[in-house]
């Protein structure tokens, strides 16, 4: 029973419907983070280091909504819900920040605002190689070599912990920091996941991951 269970699962998760209205939910959420930071930063109410921090963090969100919309179909999935819980938990647990109360200070604010255009340049490079190989669970499309990947095996989760960084310090609390501390443990088990998968499904990975850092050069 539970093999066919899995079997039914695994022909859902590859199919075209299921795959669009997954793309659809994904984008929704960041769509609705973007237009409740926009609304704030519409009505002018911050101070101008806030209205920065804010606006960069908008165009971070319809730019992580676009990509969901736009990536290509998957050749492989990762099986079990253990991987999809910790792709749904760290894709969409860190930007419930966004709903904290928010510091008015300018020195976080500006230190915020600096996070977030790095983590956003970081993207925006990484996305030229990446392509539409961008997906939120673990799934297996083609194994790029390219760019940042040259360096380490996932910069986009490197250039997504900088832009979490700078929304901490949007929203600095002892309780933000947590939700950090937990996310980047949510996210070492999507890395590993992510790793299994590819090197069960794309032959070239296993040489490719010889000769690279995981996600901090020297230590990771």
């Amino acid at each position: 029973m539970n093999t066919l269970i899995l079997s039914k699962n695994r022909s859902l998760s590859k199919s075209r419907p299921y795959e669009w209205t997954m793309q659809l939910l994904g984008s929704m959420w960041f769509m609705l983070l973007a237009l409740c930071v926009a609304i704030r930063v519409g009505s002018f109410a911050d101070p101008w280091p806030s209205l920065l921090s804010s606006f960069c963090l908008a165009i971070f969100y319809m730019l992580l909504a676009l990509l969901i919309l736009t990536r290509s179909p998957a050749k492989a999935h990762a099986d079990g819900i253990m991987p999809r819980i910790a792709a749904f938990v760290g894709s969409y647990m860190p930007w419930t920040i966004s709903f904290f109360g928010k510091t008015d200070e300018a020195l976080p604010n500006l230190l915020s605002t600096g996070c977030v255009l790095i983590g956003l340049v970081m993207m925006l490079v990484t996305i030229r190689h990446l392509g539409r190989s961008f997906s939120l669970v673990p799934q297996a499309r083609s194994v790029v070599q390219t760019g940042p990947y040259r360096w380490i095996k996932h910069p986009l989760y490197f250039a997504e912990e900088i832009v979490i960084v700078g929304v901490v310090l949007q929203y600095l609390t002892p309780v933000t920091v947590l939700v950090l501390v937990l996310h980047i443990g949510v996210q070492v088990c999507r890395i590993l996941y992510e790793e299994d998968l590819l090197r069960r499904t794309c032959p070239e990975y296993s040489s490719y991951e010889a000769s690279r850092w995981r996600l901090v050069p020297y230590v990771w």
